[in-house]
């Protein structure tokens, strides 16, 4: 497995090594010695989930405050997603910056995003299945929402006009009136 910072150095994408041949594939999708190694941090991931989502669908930009922050590693099992990640830790040289990747079935890729940074993907296939592990449970009454289309932001979500969002998306808080991290 080969690890890559992106531009927001705690933002880590994560390429596999797959072994193919006419049969199929094989790789190893999660080691936890290695995930250690290769970001030097120690995490326990306590709860996996999976969604599934519509062309169109924009969901996020989520985050938890603390006590139940997440930290989450991210792969696309089915389809492609446009993945983003946004710095909303007040004292990062990074603060309100975002990073985004392609993730999808066919590059197997991963991206971890720490506590301290909201969240969210954008539908490019028909459909796409979006598996992450989190580093705490959920907890709906620590949960944000910033507004996937913040001008302080300025996210390239890679289309143009309105995306399919639910109703708690539509709500999101704006970079400068929500609750940001130290």
């Amino acid at each position: 497995m080969q690890a890559t910072r992106l531009s927001i150095p705690d933002v880590i994408l994560f390429t596999p090594r797959v072994f193919g041949d006419d049969r199929g594939f094989f790789f190893e999708s999660f080691n936890q010695q290695k995930f250690e190694e290769l970001t030097g941090l120690k995490r326990e991931f306590v709860q996996d989930n999976h969604s599934k989502s519509q062309k169109g669908v924009l969901r996020g930009l989520h985050y938890q405050l603390p006590p139940k922050a997440q930290g989450k590693l991210v792969r696309v099992v089915q389809g492609e997603v446009f993945d983003v990640a946004v710095d909303i830790r007040k004292s990062s040289p990074f603060f309100g910056k975002w990073v985004g990747q392609l993730l999808s079935a066919e590059n197997k890729q991963q991206m971890w995003i720490p506590e301290g940074f909201a969240h969210g993907f954008f539908t490019l296939s028909d459909t796409a299945e979006f598996l992450y592990k989190t580093t705490n449970y959920y907890a709906p009454e620590f949960e944000r929402s910033i507004a996937w289309d913040d001008e302080e932001i300025s996210v390239d979500w890679l289309f143009s006009g309105k995306p399919a969002l639910s109703i708690k998306d539509q709500q999101g808080k704006k970079l400068l009136e929500a609750e940001h991290f130290v």
